[in-house]
């Protein structure tokens, strides 16, 4: 056995990551030998770092405790995953069109009937004096156009000002309808009945809705005593028109609204004090989604619907939602917006430019695959951050961001439902397989980026996709990554399977055990490192999987001499074993992995390198990873002494197995002299080494050389450390 490889001695603490250029490597294939210094993998502790800062908070990452139901949770039947329960729908009457909000199933054009607009006069929540001021200015200008998201209840709105006015009969016009032919002639017919009109998104065609063109129909409806008004989106085409934004009620006032019609105020102020109706208005419902609510709570009072039905509504509304917008027409909903709500279901939480960049990746992506003939472009200008997030459903707000400098301030987005991300990506994997290549092809480059919140995201996406459809995810994006020869992409393979774990995909550790006796180098690093992610759940049979990965056949010296290429490959084999316990011993089941390594320490070479090894190498992390701040083992041992644990003759053993090693001494002996110049600024860090010297100190030999170590310390500027006196004096003489 290589005692190097297994000694920690050629760990890269501290090492840069490496540049890894080209596309990734198809599964297995063999490629020239990258730089060496350009091509190292990221240090696990840094990696367990960036998995921390930069997971998304609803797939949050802690040592050994997975996240499991929620959206995510159950079995996977499409959409709702197992989350839902019955068939999608919401909600409707026979004129669905009239509700607020609700998507248009009747024909585009012709009379509503007054009954109609009686009984959703009789729900309206009442907007207030801005609904008053828009009432009296349709009245004196005949045309208004009022501007909201499609599911703002901006229909309702307009239909509920033509009501306020008393005009009847009302039309619903078509979108392509002509502006001009709105109103026909006066002196075509009688002209004396007021008749109002709601034109929702117009198609204008050759160009964009002008204020001469409402110049031109206010005339012609004014002499008909006719009405007007003209609802817009965020992103329609308008030339010299402001119109009026639509702000509906707060969604408790247009719940209220519609119990009052559905149910007695008793049983009205009952249902509204649910904790099921707290948590779905703390969603801010759409003004539809409401209105569907409303309807489920007057079943669930009549004991027609069950609390089960309560509480997975917003849920089935907002797949619904979902649903909707992938299934919209490009004209309707652009192919940029599509990638863009994809890419903020990756980057949720993350910055906004950030985000906008990689959608843009996505969106040529997409192109590709709708028309390989056609160059991908993608629009510099044109796009604006305010409208972008309301189609979304999402907000912009500051926040801090960790990156490897420190905490910077910018501008984030996310989804105002915590759920949507998930759900998105759930959808456009098993429901819209046809976007699956172009998915792939820009998670390969995500991988690949140089920016650790990038990477991240694209481990937390695949790990969704996981969690969906293990099988496919596996094919097309887990194994190429694992097999390839790069570190960046290899990485990213450890992130994704440590987050699928952690959300509950099922046979990951299945997975990873069959890989740590894989004959491919790079699929046995990949399972090595993610067993140090993922192995405080079962410490034991991690660590036996540990050991026997580090007796696999190709660590063996004499079999690695004769390539200098599967030489590096066992010195980087040897490196995330070792980095793979150190992980373990600093995670929440560090006492276990304590034991189990104590327990084969002298079973044989490879187990004694790997706990040693690791054992050091968690001897040099820091709280906050401040190289002054008080080492973390240290803290772990003066806790455990306090408490008379076993723990703390467990680190004496193994600091005692690591000065005598030949192999390990030089190393061990540099993280001891770094502990005592941190004891030289810390008193806490100080009474923990004096009490822990004594235990290293059991033997002539062992007093010899600490006693050595303690005289020779050089300190800063030349001048040796105060600290290094007192702990001799407190120090067992010889």
């Amino acid at each position: 056995m290589s005692e190097d490889r297994l000694s920690g001695r050629q760990g890269n603490a501290g090492s840069p990551e490496g540049e890894e250029p080209g596309d990734a490597d198809p599964p297995l294939q063999e490629q020239p030998d990258t730089d060496e210094a350009a091509d190292r993998p990221q240090d696990a502790w840094a990696a367990l770092r960036d998995l921390r800062d930069h997971t998304p908070r609803v797939m949050h990452f802690r040592d050994g405790t997975r996240v499991t139901g929620g959206v995510l949770g159950g079995d996977n039947h499409g959409i709702g995953g197992g989350t839902f329960h019955g068939d999608v729908h919401l909600e409707t009457t026979t004129h669905v069109h009239y509700r607020l909000g609700g998507r248009s199933t009747a024909p585009s054009s012709g009379e509503i009937p007054p009954s109609a607009l009686d009984r959703l006069a009789e729900c309206f929540a009442d907007p207030g004096p801005d609904f008053a001021e828009l009432v009296r200015r349709l009245g004196d200008e005949h045309v208004l156009v009022i501007s909201g998201a499609p599911s703002s209840g901006r229909r309702t709105a307009a239909l509920m000002l033509l009501h306020r006015l008393g005009v009847t009969p009302v039309h619903a016009v078509a979108r392509d309808t002509p502006l001009n032919a709105l109103v026909p002639d006066a002196g075509d017919e009688d002209g004396t009945e007021a008749r109002g009109h709601v034109l929702c998104d117009p198609a204008t065609g050759t160009g964009p809705l002008t204020e001469a063109d409402l110049l031109s129909v206010r005339d012609r409806l004014a002499q008909r005593n006719a009405f007007l008004v003209i609802t817009v989106g965020p992103r329609s085409a308008l030339e010299d028109v402001s119109p009026h934004l639509w702000r509906p009620p707060l969604p408790e006032e247009i719940l209220r609204a519609h119990l009052r019609t559905l149910v007695n105020t008793d049983t009205a102020a009952d249902l509204l004090a649910l904790p099921a109706v707290e948590a779905f208005l703390a969603r801010d419902p759409q003004p539809r989604e409401v209105v569907s609510f409303a309807s489920v709570l007057a079943r669930y009072a009549s004991q027609n619907a069950d609390e089960r039905e309560v509480e997975d509504h917003s849920l089935r509304a907002l797949e619904e939602q979902i649903r909707e917008w992938f299934e919209e027409d490009d004209l309707v909903l652009h192919l940029r917006e599509k990638a863009f709500l994809i890419a903020l279901a990756a980057f949720d939480e993350g910055p906004y430019a950030l985000t906008a960049e990689v959608s843009d990746g996505l969106y040529i992506h997409l192109q590709k695959t709708v028309d390989t003939e056609v160059p991908a472009a993608v629009p510099v200008f044109g796009t604006h951050i305010g409208k972008r997030l309301q189609l979304a459903r999402a907000r912009r707000y500051e926040a801090e961001e960790a990156t490897e400098w420190g905490p910077v301030r910018q501008v984030k987005a996310r989804y105002r439902d915590d759920r949507t991300a998930l759900i998105i990506l759930r959808e456009v994997w098993t429901g819209h397989p046809s976007a699956r290549p172009a998915l792939v092809r820009w998670l390969r480059d995500l991988a690949k980026d140089g920016r650790p919140l990038v990477r991240t995201r694209a481990a937390s996406v695949a790990a969704v996709l996981a969690h969906s459809d293990l099988p496919s995810t596996m094919a097309l994006v887990i194994e190429p990554w694992a097999a390839s020869r790069e570190f960046r992409p290899r990485s990213v393979a450890v992130s994704t399977l440590a987050l699928a774990h952690n959300v509950g995909a099922p046979n990951v550790p299945r997975i990873l055990d069959a890989w740590c006796d894989d004959r491919t180098p790079h699929l046995r690093w990949v399972a090595i490192r993610t067993h140090g992610l993922i192995g405080p759940e079962r410490p034991e049979e991690t660590m036996a999987a540990l050991r026997a990965a580090a007796r696999h056949g190709d660590l063996d010296e004499t079999e690695v001499a004769q390539d200098e290429g599967a030489a590096k490959e066992g010195d980087r084999l040897a490196e995330a074993l070792a980095e793979a316990v150190e992980l373990l011993l600093l995670s929440t089941a560090g006492d276990a992995v304590l034991t189990e390594s104590l327990r084969t320490l002298e079973q044989d070479r490879p187990a004694f390198f790997i706990a040693v090894g690791g054992f050091l190498g968690a001897c040099r992390h820091t709280h906050e990873d401040d190289p002054l701040g008080r080492p973390l083992v240290l803290d772990w041992y003066a806790r455990a002494a306090e408490a008379e644990s076993q723990a703390a003759s467990g680190i004496a053993t193994l600091w005692r197995a690591a000065l005598s090693d030949r192999v390990h001494r030089d190393r061990a002996t540099s993280l001891l002299r770094r502990w005592v110049m941190s004891a030289d600024r810390d008193p806490r860090t100080e009474h923990a080494l004096a009490v822990l010297l004594p235990a290293l100190m059991v033997s002539n030999s062992e007093n010899r050389r600490i006693e050595h170590l303690l005289r020779t310390m050089p300190g800063e500027n030349g001048v040796p450390p105060l600290v290094a006196s007192r702990l001799l004096t407190a120090a067992p003489t010889t």
